[in-house]
């Protein structure tokens, strides 16, 4: 199998701007070129040449002019001649060119010579052009997945409303962990500088950002809240799919789907994808959400403790004449510092000062640090106390059957019967049973085997004990 090498041909320095003396300059370059060429605003209809490549880039290099970042050896962008704007614009339009950046064809409709991004070029320049670029995505990833697992489940859903599914809910992923990362930096960020000053911007646009995408996120596009009726909805797609409309979905994915068909593990492409739609979603839920709430509150946090700690500050500098003092003293050379301190001692030799009485301090009778002492042992419980807890425990657990015991009992009554089980046929002899087959389609569904399903059956099941709907419970068929 051959490989196919990246650095290769014309990107062989692909990487070689973004390391020289110029680096912010060549980064802020192509963050415009995107914009222009590919970002909301572009005008496709009308090709850039190099006249209009220059006039792009002139105000970017007069913007970046004097500035300079260490280099380990001496490039192009960081000769004698790049003092001139229009030399340097020049000379960066040649690099991006030269390194595999930018490529050169011919414009038929205007005869001239135009510029665009190279495939990588563009990759790579998007991720510039997405740092800086404020989050226009509402964030409905959450109930985008659950409507189009609706979609699905309708008599006109296909496979591709399916493949829908599972990519909102890696987005459900990415856009958590997109939060997470960006309030790491801020916090980041925050201690470098360690002063609400400079950080008051960052965080005025996060609560722009929380009004706009968080709040939503954490609200009605939370995990908590469709995780349960996400879920619902795959369990209807596993027991409730008709075997006509099974095996066409089955077939369609196997078409349209030939990533899942590579990483399926199982007989089945539509099971595997219905369980990793629910993985991803039981993940965000569990751990990306969690760490997405507690990454903000340390952020607001952190930011709190500045605010607080410059209103002190600001509040004893109003108050106490000394903090005046001392910082006046930090702000002159040593001459300046003695006279000034001459001058606030003389002020200063008349100040009273008093100590505090002696009997107002009053120390602790031995009673008192025996009592202090005792209360810290945990009490020993009584029988009586011991006996309630042990009844309350087995009342507890004595109408408590576990899901994979009645699993067991279904699998052990359709190899014995050999035909499928209705839950109106169950006997219901002990309180026990009326628990057990009110407990067993969950158990069913929620079984880790996978091997049975649960059809919901048109008629219902009306007993003295309750009444519901009636199902019927079958080992799933091997296509």
């Amino acid at each position: 199998m051959s490989i196919q090498a990246f650095f290769d041909a014309e990107r062989t320095r692909f990487f070689r701007p973004l390391n020289s003396s110029r680096r912010e300059l060549v980064a802020a370059g192509l963050r415009t070129l995107y914009e222009r060429l590919h970002g909301p605003s572009a005008d496709y209809s009308h090709n850039l040449n190099r006249d209009e490549l220059k006039d792009l880039l002139m105000p970017v290099v007069q913007a970046h002019q004097g500035r300079f970042e260490a280099a380990d050896q001496n490039d192009e962008l960081g000769g004698d001649e790049t003092d001139d704007p229009n030399q340097l614009t020049s000379l960066l339009i040649r690099v991006l060119v030269g390194d595999g950046w930018l490529e050169q064809y011919p414009d038929r409709q205007g005869l001239v010579t135009a510029f665009r991004f190279t495939r990588p070029g563009k990759l790579f320049a998007e991720a510039f052009w997405s740092l800086y670029r404020p989050s226009r995505s509402r964030q409905r990833n959450m109930r985008g997945c659950r409507n189009a697992l609706d979609a699905a489940l309708s008599e006109r859903g296909d496979a591709h409303d399916l493949v829908d599914a599972y990519e909102y809910a890696e987005k459900v992923i990415e856009d958590l962990t997109e939060g997470i990362d960006d309030l790491q930096e801020r916090v980041r960020q925050l201690m470098v500088e360690a002063t609400i000053h400079t950080q008051w911007d960052s965080f005025v646009e996060f609560l722009e950002r929380f009004q706009r995408d968080y709040s939503k996120q954490l609200t009605v596009d939370s995990s908590t809240l469709n995780r349960n009726a996400i879920k619902q909805k795959l369990e209807q797609l596993r027991t409730e799919l008709g075997s006509v409309k099974h095996r066409r979905l089955e077939a369609d994915l196997h078409e349209i789907a030939s990533w899942a068909v590579k990483e399926h593990t199982g007989a089945s492409v539509l099971d595997w994808l219905l369980g990793r739609i629910e993985e991803i979603v039981d993940a965000a839920h569990q751990s990306k959400q969690p760490g997405f709430i507690r990454a903000m509150e340390n952020y607001v946090k952190r930011v709190a403790g500045l605010v607080q700690q410059s209103m002190m500050l600001r509040t004893g500098q109003s108050r106490h004449s000394f903090l005046d003092a001392i910082q006046r003293v930090s702000m002159l050379d040593t001459e300046k510092q003695d006279a000034l301190l001459e001058r606030i001692g003389d002020s200063i030799a008349s100040v009273e000062v008093r100590l505090l009485d002696p009997l107002s301090f009053k120390l602790r009778t031995a009673v008192q640090r025996r009592k202090a002492a005792t209360t810290s042992v945990p009490p020993r419980p009584t029988r009586e106390a011991r006996l309630a807890a042990a009844l309350k425990k087995a009342e507890e657990q004595a109408f408590s059957v576990p899901n994979e015991a009645l699993t067991q009992k279904i699998r052990s009554d359709l190899r014995l019967f050999n035909h499928p089980v209705r839950l109106s046929g169950l006997p219901l002899a002990t309180a026990r049973d009326v628990l057990s087959v009110m407990q067993t389609v969950e158990a069913v569904r929620n079984t880790r085997a996978r091997d049975l399903r649960a059809t919901k059956l048109p008629g219902a099941v009306e007993n003295e004990y309750y009444s519901g709907a009636d199902y019927e419970i079958d080992f799933k068929k091997t296509p």
